[in-house]
């Protein structure tokens, strides 16, 4: 699927008619919405999908981006992130050394965002959002991973990880944890704490010893 250059995205605001529902996306996508207005409204792309398995998007703040980082400090290699939204994780992952960075999204407006925010931070081209199911997402090449997901999306999520990633991958959740697994790290606090789990350790009997995680490298800014 192409992808509309920051030229295109900006001039579709100019031409295109947006309409009510446009209108409430973008505003969103810009912060300026608050949850109770699209808690309960199902988002383009979302339409086709179990209601269950529906995720309104809810941007990450500064500080769970900061909580995401430092569970991800001593890691390389590739990222994915599994419902990007306006794509700040792939982004600020990008930026500290990650690479491939991919952010998987289904909605087509947020798609677009995330890439007008790349080509803001001047980083358009080295970051990937696609417009895809994360459940049709190959996730047996995939080092880091990260999630911002409903706990009813986590339950079966957690299914799909354990049979595809590998035993070196770290899954890093932010807002809800998976309860069925044990977490090797923790950071932050309330709704910005955020999880950080090997998927050798998810895999290991009870009591089983696994190789340490790296020590916390400070995240002084958000650039």
């Amino acid at each position: 699927m192409e992808e509309d250059s920051p030229e295109e995205f900006l001039a579709e605001f100019k031409e295109k008619h947006l309409g009510a529902w446009g209108i409430v996306q973008i505003t969103a996508g810009t912060g300026l919405a608050v949850y109770g207005m699209w808690a309960g409204v199902l988002m383009p792309g979302f339409r086709k999908v179990p209601l269950r398995l529906q995720v309104p998007y809810l941007p990450a703040s500064k500080k769970q981006v900061r909580n995401v980082m430092a569970l991800l400090s001593g890691r390389h290699g590739n990222l994915v992130d599994l419902g990007s939204g306006d794509g700040r994780i792939v982004l600020e992952a990008h930026k500290h050394g990650f690479g491939p960075t991919v952010g998987y999204e289904l909605n087509p407006w947020l798609v677009r965002l995330a890439n007008f925010h790349a080509w803001r931070a001047g980083h358009y081209g080295k970051v990937s959002y696609r417009q895809e199911d994360l459940w049709k997402v190959d996730l047996t090449e995939c080092k880091n991973v990260t999630v911002f997901l409903a706990p009813s999306v986590l339950s079966l999520l957690q299914e799909k990880m354990e049979a595809e990633l590998p035993d070196d991958a770290l899954v890093v959740a932010g807002r809800f944890p998976f309860t069925e697994w044990t977490p090797c790290r923790i950071e932050g606090d309330g709704v910005d704490r955020a999880w950080a789990y090997t998927m050798q350790a998810q895999r290991l009997p009870a009591g089983s010893a696994v190789l340490p995680v790296p020590k916390r490298v400070e995240i002084t800014s958000l650039n």
